[in-house]
């Protein structure tokens, strides 16, 4: 198997989004682009809000959505918080050809690249800091205000 050098590929905090009763930070990652292109960006707020609005889960209407265009497909991933502790994960893929063409992630899909990884480990390490380790005072607005954006 042959591989293609490492490249770094930038995240970033694109906004603080309300739908369906929850807050959800969006984020966007792309291959060759500073963000995703906007009509991946809005496929994927549908896309989302519609699995929001059907959720039967215990949650605390507190989360993220990655917008990751990639090379060859795009990836676009709601994660919530329920329970305590817990990370909800809903995998959406397109093609590069279609973006909008999302389709929920099957057994042989990935779940996760490397750069969707660390976003993910970014907003496990906000969820402990700000909520679980203050039991008695969760604080979602600093979990809400922890955000990133950076070269990875």
């Amino acid at each position: 198997m042959t591989f293609t050098p490492y490249q770094v590929r930038p995240i970033r905090f694109l906004e603080l989004w309300s739908a369906a009763g929850f807050e959800i930070k969006v984020y966007g990652i792309a291959f060759g682009r500073e963000t995703p292109q906007p009509d991946l960006l809005e496929a994927a707020k549908r896309l989302a809000a519609y699995t929001l609005r059907h959720l039967e889960a215990a949650h605390h209407s507190a989360g993220f959505l990655g917008v990751h265009e990639g090379r060859e497909r795009n990836f676009v991933f709601l994660d919530y918080w329920a329970r305590e502790n817990e990370l909800h994960h809903h995998l959406f893929i397109s093609s590069s050809r279609e973006p909008t063409a999302l389709v929920a992630a099957g057994p042989a899909d990935p779940t996760a690249c490397v750069w969707d990884l660390r976003l993910q480990a970014f907003e496990r390490e906000a969820w402990v800091k700000h909520v679980l380790k203050k039991p008695d005072a969760p604080d979602l607005k600093r979990y809400f205000a922890a955000r990133l954006t950076e070269e990875c």
